[in-house]
């Protein structure tokens, strides 16, 4: 399969290729599953899970970064049949998902309880800022569903000065729920 293309910009950073892989290595997909994209913003996670999927179905609330989303699509290949909703979760969410993304931390809440409700075996949810990921642990540890905490830095490396130097990201937190978790060791 080709390489991703995000031709368009929704205005957001869409989640890093490395963090990507993590995150869907965390989700476990499965070609017979329904996945779910809570804010696809650029739509990248959207793509790839479409490639490994039988079915996705992405939710964004803002009109403009679900059209960047339909446009990457179609910059893509991908077998699996995919459903864009505009909505702000958890409105929107399908009642019968395998496995879920969340890309933010707006109503994250109210999205875990719907996952809850409707079981959801798979929850990964990408996490930037210190302070809501906090929060966002201890929601998936109330719920029964915290599995595992991941803290992800990835660096590049470019030129300076005939040498190699390295451009630091932010590290991303990668919450790991599961409806059997057993939770953290």
């Amino acid at each position: 399969m080709s390489r991703l293309q995000l031709p368009h910009d929704a205005k957001a950073g869409p989640t890093k290729p490395e963090v990507r892989a993590v995150t869907l290595d965390k989700l476990g997909l499965r070609p017979t599953d329904h996945f779910v994209d809570v804010g696809s913003c650029t739509g990248s996670v959207t793509i790839e899970a479409a490639r490994r999927v039988r079915r996705v179905t992405a939710v964004e609330r803002k009109p403009n970064r679900l059209d960047v989303t339909k446009k990457n699509l179609a910059a893509n290949e991908y077998d699996a049949d995919v459903t864009l909703r505009e909505a702000e979760a958890p409105e929107g969410l399908p009642e019968d998902a395998d496995a879920m993304f969340i890309g933010g931390s707006r109503n994250f809440e109210a999205v875990l309880d719907h996952a809850v409700e409707t079981d959801v075996d798979r929850i990964v949810m990408n996490v930037s800022r210190v302070e809501p990921t906090g929060a966002a642990i201890e929601a998936f540890r109330e719920r029964d569903l915290l599995d595992e905490v991941v803290q992800m830095q990835v660096n590049h490396g470019y030129e300076l000065a005939g040498a190699t130097s390295f451009r630091s990201n932010n590290p991303v937190y990668i919450i790991v729920g599961r409806r059997d978790a057993g939770g953290l060791d």
